[in-house]
């Protein structure tokens, strides 16, 4: 038996292909001001923030790469290639032979301090100030619903 594909309505693909757009627009331009002012890549800045939000700095490498929705070689190149710039330390887990940690150095703060105003400035001028207080409530509460609903079928 065949199933139907149940294609977008006009309305849906105007929607999907301007939300996509923003997407790529907004994080092209993100992603080069963060490389030009604070020499930090959109994924360089991805992982910092990621560890700059737990306690201690640290987060297992598969649950960093969970967050972040890599693929396991890309967070073990990435995180590679951020030790070697001193951004980050690779440390062996002593419960579990098999794990490791991801730990944010100070040169990494460093790199993430900096880098964050730029971010927020950026964030706000590029996206903030043309919403109004209504659709950033609304944009809000689309994405958690989304997102709860892409982790809930993980």
């Amino acid at each position: 038996m065949e199933e139907s594909v149940r294609w977008l309505t006009p309305e849906e693909q105007h929607a999907w292909r301007s939300f996509v757009r923003l997407q790529e627009k907004l994080g092209g331009r993100l992603a080069r001001l963060l490389q030009t002012e604070s020499h930090l890549s959109a994924a360089d800045f991805a992982v910092l923030v990621n560890l700059t939000d737990v306690p201690e700095g640290r987060r297992r490498h598969q649950d960093l790469a969970r967050a972040l929705e890599w693929e396991k070689s890309r967070m073990s190149h990435h995180v590679a290639r951020m030790a070697g710039r001193g951004l980050v330390v690779r440390e062996e887990c002593a419960e579990d032979g098999r794990g490791a940690f991801v730990v944010i150095t100070e040169r990494g703060r460093a790199a993430i301090e900096a880098a964050a105003p730029l971010h927020v400035e950026a964030v706000r001028a590029l996206f903030l100030d043309h919403v109004t207080p209504a659709e950033l409530r609304t944009l809000g509460q689309i994405s958690e619903r989304v997102v709860a609903k892409l982790d809930g079928d993980a």
